[in-house]
């Protein structure tokens, strides 16, 4: 479940939004991803602030704190992803409960890190949930995929009655619900990264998914990820 921060990290700047209210913390932040050649788009406050500011800033990331003035960053995650499904989010939180963050990956987020993360491990996952690979603080992996595995146990009312994957789809699925990321993929099936891009965005389009979060809950229900 835990993507590798030091690979496919996008070779443009990316447009982020930052949205926390302490302001010396936001402002941190900002200067850390501008100093890194990204493009700081917006920067919030608040839960209203950043429901506000992003449609017109259409940020590729967000990087949120989970404990903001209303509404909450578990609730501005659904929200924001609601209005462009192709946005991540990455929380940078001081609590690394497991409710908190079970909440924030249900609600969509690609990757949780605490506060404790250094600028490095900042940037690294802002490059990797950019291109869709989750990351989480060492230790906070294991317990998303100990829920998934908990909700497999209640599967959906029709397991099988889901679109028909192609035999490649199937076989990408299966190494996505292990955690590899994209370069580890494209390295075993000697594959170009865009065309296990490629492969991922359809099967999320077939099953009417928003990331690859969703779409390894979906593969680990259905046992896509134990050996053949």
């Amino acid at each position: 479940m835990t993507a590798d921060p030091t690979v496919d990290a996008p070779t443009t700047p990316l447009r982020v939004m930052v949205v926390d209210d302490h302001p010396m913390w936001r402002d941190a932040v900002e200067r850390d991803l501008a100093a890194a050649g990204h493009d700081v788009v917006a920067v919030a406050a608040t839960g209203d602030q950043a429901l506000a500011r992003f449609p017109a800033a259409r940020p590729q990331v967000v990087v949120l704190d989970l404990q903001i003035p209303g509404p909450s960053g578990v609730e501005v995650t659904a929200g924001v992803l609601g209005v462009d499904p192709s946005a991540r989010v990455l929380i940078l939180s001081a609590s690394g409960e497991q409710a908190d963050v079970l909440a924030a990956v249900k609600a969509g987020a690609t990757g949780y890190l605490v506060k404790s993360a250094s600028r490095e491990e900042l940037l690294a996952a802002v490059a990797a949930v950019a291109v869709g690979d989750p990351v989480f603080t060492p230790g906070l992996a294991g317990l998303v995929l100990g829920e998934y595995r908990r909700l497999s146990d209640t599967p959906d009312d029709d397991p099988d009655g889901h679109p028909e994957l192609t035999e490649r789809e199937t076989e990408v699925l299966r190494m996505v619900a292990k955690g590899w990321s994209y370069k580890q993929i494209a390295e075993r099936l000697v594959l170009s990264h865009r065309t296990v891009q490629n492969h991922v965005q359809n099967t999320l389009r077939k099953l009417q998914m928003h990331n690859r979060v969703e779409l390894t809950r979906w593969a680990i229900e259905r046992g896509l990820d134990d050996d053949e």
